[in-house]
């Protein structure tokens, strides 16, 4: 037990922040403690929160990508075209994932091959995204798009849970078994603690890197296919700025920019703590807009939390040794 403590505090800090954060908005206002509200919250934070996936895989590696956003887009307006042209749902969505792997494998060449730094190239790629999905659709969105492919996502279950909810907890689940049960994970670990040394180990660095961008822009891709299904249109500026929320969940929940360390557990903690706080300042009628000073704040502090648990992690070591 006290093992399992040691080794998801950080997790565990970040629950109960998330859970003292719920406590105050109840208080404040009793309606935030209710069904309803609840799944208003894991609506709200689906999409950071697959998109947060993504990011973590990219930063582990010590990476980060920054184009995640317009690959949203681009593929929201890929798929509703075809759907409004008759497409088969099901095909639309392979096309759609698809889309979000070859995006990630060019971030992972530009990287890999020109040997960019992932800020610089995906900096570019951001923009170059972008510009694509407004020339694709001289800047306007694509509507109408078929009841049959939104009721995948968007179709409820029982006590009205809407299956995009259930898609963000496999991805989670998927995340969780990729880094904690399979070669690949300690394989993506180890080329963000210490490039070099995960060199001379004999890890095939270049193919990790890929396999993460790739992650990343699958996760984008299924994020773009879950706002498509939601709101029936596409538009060239969906996904604008969601690289920063998908960050900040990532942060908050553990994940260490330099690399090497994050957790699934961490991010959706991460995730769950800036729905939380969007919802709940939108229920005791507090202006959105200091949704971004208090969001900052948390980032500042989590950030600054992985040097305090270092310092004390030292210290406790040198106690031991006396």
């Amino acid at each position: 037990m006290n093992r399992v403590l040691s080794k998801y505090k950080r997790e565990l800090v970040v629950g109960i922040a998330t859970l003292a954060m719920g406590t105050v908005f109840t208080i404040m206002n009793p309606m935030f403690l209710t069904w309803k509200n609840f799944l208003t919250i894991l609506q709200q934070m689906v999409l950071n929160g697959i998109l947060a996936v993504g990011m973590m895989f990219a930063i582990i590696t010590g990476g980060i990508d920054l184009s995640i956003g317009c690959t949203f887009a681009i593929t929201g307006i890929s798929v509703a075209y075809c759907c409004v042209n008759g497409m088969n749902p099901v095909l639309a969505i392979i096309l759609g994932i698809i889309i979000g792997i070859a995006l990630g494998v060019f971030n992972g060449i530009l990287i890999n091959r020109l040997k960019l730094q992932p800020f610089i190239a995906t900096l570019g790629t951001q923009s170059l995204y972008r510009g694509i999905a407004y020339v694709v659709t001289s800047g306007r969105p694509i509507t109408g798009v078929p009841d049959s492919f939104r009721n995948i996502f968007n179709g409820k279950m029982v006590f009205d849970i809407r299956y995009y909810i259930i898609v963000m907890i496999v991805i989670f689940i998927g995340a969780y078994l990729i880094l904690a049960k399979t070669r690949t994970g300690a394989y993506l670990y180890a080329v963000g603690g210490n490039e070099e040394a995960a060199k001379l180990s004999g890890v095939n660095v270049v193919k990790t890197k890929y396999i993460a961008y790739i992650i990343c822009g699958v996760c984008a891709s299924i994020a773009g296919l879950v706002m498509l299904a939601s709101l029936g249109s596409a538009e060239p500026t969906a996904g604008s700025g969601y690289e920063t929320n998908a960050i900040a969940a990532a942060a908050i929940g553990g994940t260490r920019m330099a690399g090497g360390k994050g957790t699934p557990l961490g991010t959706f903690f991460g995730a769950l703590l800036l729905a939380v706080l969007k919802v709940g300042m939108v229920v005791i009628n507090v202006d959105s807009f200091w949704q971004f000073i208090f969001t900052g704040l948390i980032i500042i502090v989590a950030s600054y939390f992985e040097f305090i648990q270092e310092d004390i992690s030292v210290f406790m070591a040198r106690k031991k040794a006396k």
